[in-house]
């Protein structure tokens, strides 16, 4: 009897390791994105946390449940921006997405990361009971992409991570759009009347890396972002009101579609200046100049998830289409384009 059980055992493990070797092909390993590696911040203490993490199988067994609605009571949020050259940006657009160029030309694009304070991250149907919740700081990664074959505009993410490991691990295995990591620590928040701070420190982790001090300053006349938008305001109206994440899952294929309300408007934003100091945006952006901004509180709704298939014989990632969104232009489906 216990020969049989043994057996039993050992031939699911090696069914296991079948399925994991198989997945592992059809969806392989990438430098940013869902299937980065993830590496947690304590080292190999945690590895097999990390093998949870990076394991095909789990992923694609928790890819079956439907994401719930959730809502977070944000506080402190900061923007910090660049504006590249968009060639630059092309490497990180997914397979069936088009990235959004801005400017005269259309020779610019923008990367984006946001980091914020959660208040309560849980379902809305909790209540009240949702105070009890904890509150983790999460940081999100971003170029701005559209959906050629529906017109869809919003976000791509290219990295995210927040400092709780449950968050992390949850979010890597049952979150399409959501490429989430962990840091060692994290903390954003007003450093005194005048300025904010920001620290993102990975560890030994694959999290990324940011640290700021910056300073409350009146709408700027000129900045960084003058290479492709006219006013200030101009580039904040571009920024804000992505509430959209758009992520393709090449191995179906199709694309999931993520619908978040911010809720946000330009006069809600305060700007900031003062240097960021990131090497992991430095890998992404070069030497472009941040600009930053500020919103003190905000409630965040995440209020649905939806996938549709890809057509057959998608295009490669790339421009977007003539005719598509420049700067100042709406999204191509009239609506607004995560947070």
């Amino acid at each position: 009897m216990r020969s049989r059980t043994t057996a039993a055992a050992a031939g699911l493990v090696g069914l296991a390791a079948t399925a994991e070797l198989m997945l592992r092909r059809s969806r392989p390993r990438t430098t940013y994105g869902r299937y980065a590696d993830w590496l947690h911040p304590g080292g190999l203490p945690a590895r097999p946390l990390q093998a949870l993490a990076n394991s095909r199988a789990a992923r694609a067994a928790c890819e079956r449940f439907p994401v719930p609605a959730m809502v977070s009571d944000i506080t402190d949020v900061v923007y910090v921006n660049y504006v590249v050259p968009a060639a630059r940006l092309l490497p990180l657009v997914p397979a069936g997405l088009r990235l959004q160029r801005v400017g005269p030309g259309r020779e610019w694009a923008v990367f984006t990361f946001l980091t914020y304070r959660h208040g309560h991250l849980g379902p809305p149907m909790f209540g009240r009971l949702r105070q009890l919740l904890p509150s983790p700081v999460q940081t999100n990664w971003r170029i701005y992409v559209v959906d050629p074959h529906t017109g869809h505009a919003g976000v791509h993410f290219v990295t995210t991570a927040v400092d709780r490991p449950a968050h992390a691990l949850g979010a890597r295995l049952f979150c399409e759009a959501l490429p989430m990591h962990l840091l060692r620590r994290a903390a954003v928040g007003a450093a005194g009347d005048a300025t904010v701070g920001l620290v993102l420190d990975p560890g030994l982790g694959s999290g990324p890396d940011a640290e700021a001090l910056l300073t409350f300053a009146p709408a700027p006349a000129d900045g960084p972002w003058r290479s492709a938008f006219a006013t200030y305001q101009d580039m904040v109206k571009y920024v804000v009101p992505q509430d959209r994440a758009l992520s393709v899952q090449a191995w179906h294929p199709r694309v999931t579609r993520q619908e978040i309300r911010l809720d946000l408007t330009p006069g809600d934003c305060l700007p900031l200046t003062g240097p960021v100091r990131s090497r992991a945006a430095r890998a992404i952006v070069g030497d472009a100049e941040p600009f930053s901004f500020y919103v003190p509180e905000v409630t965040l709704r995440f209020d649905s998830e939806e996938h549709y298939r890809l057509p057959l014989g998608s295009p490669p990632p790339g421009d977007l289409p003539p005719g598509g969104p420049t700067l100042g232009g709406p999204p191509l489906d009239g609506s607004s384009a995560s947070g």
